[in-house]
């Protein structure tokens, strides 16, 4: 799920340049109409998919989300390489669908009048987290090229260990959770890395990488509030 190339230097320092204005605010962007899109499913049929996979086998979910995120980013990189709008526009939808169906699923169980305050708090606590890591990244003149392959690591840990969770011990599937979760944490901080670093590359493609980073952060820590809203009613 790589957007870019490994850069080729490292800086140092908190100062925001106007190129990394723009990566952060198409992202920022992207990831505002997805927490809408989530909002908006709620309602609808679309937010039931998540009872349909999960409850079939939770590897199942997790292989389908995988792809079409996966999917998504790529034909969105695809579209904005080869200067298609069109190309990258569709894959941009499929990267807002999926998340924003997968969001849907799991705040459909809130009560309709929490939904706004999950999605508030989830937003708050999801830009505290990019945060900390951006402040890192930024603050430490290293590379972090390892975040990245880190994060493929953890990506498949979690599939496996969610596919044994499946069938043989429920109780793995909470591991696998925090290994996914922990994959896009590593993500989020190998994008931020490469928007400090790598300046000649697609701020385009930068924004899809922060923005799916993002995203991922975002509906993992959706989970976690909700479980946290539950346990107080």
């Amino acid at each position: 799920m790589s957007s870019v190339d490994t850069a080729q230097r490292t800086e140092r320092g908190f100062g925001l340049s106007s190129r990394d204005g723009r990566v952060i605010g198409g992202a920022s962007l992207l990831m505002a109409i997805n927490v809408a899109v989530m909002y908006a499913f709620v309602g609808t049929p679309l937010a039931a998919i998540n009872d349909f996979l999960f409850g079939t086998a939770p590897i199942l979910g997790v292989i389908v989300y995988g792809v079409a995120i996966t999917g998504g980013q790529l034909i969105a990189e695809r579209g904005v390489k080869g200067g298609d709008t069109g190309i990258a526009f569709v894959g941009v939808v499929v990267l807002q669908l999926a998340f924003g169906i997968f969001g849907a699923g799991v705040l459909r169980f809130a009560p309709p009048d929490s939904a706004l305050t999950i999605l508030g708090v989830t937003a708050i606590v999801t830009a505290v987290l990019t945060a900390l890591i951006a402040g890192y990244v930024y603050a430490r003149s290293t590379t972090f090229e390892h975040w990245g392959k880190f994060a493929n690591y953890a990506f498949l840990g979690g599939i496996a260990v969610i596919a044994i969770g499946s069938f043989v011990l429920s109780e793995l599937l909470v591991v696998g959770f925090v290994l996914v979760f922990l994959g896009f944490l590593l993500r989020l901080g190998y994008e931020i890395w490469q928007v400090r670093d790598n300046r000649d590359a697609s701020v385009g493609l930068q924004t899809i990488g922060v923005y799916v980073a993002v995203a991922g952060v975002f509906v993992h820590v959706l989970q976690l509030v909700m479980r946290y809203f539950a346990s107080r009613q």
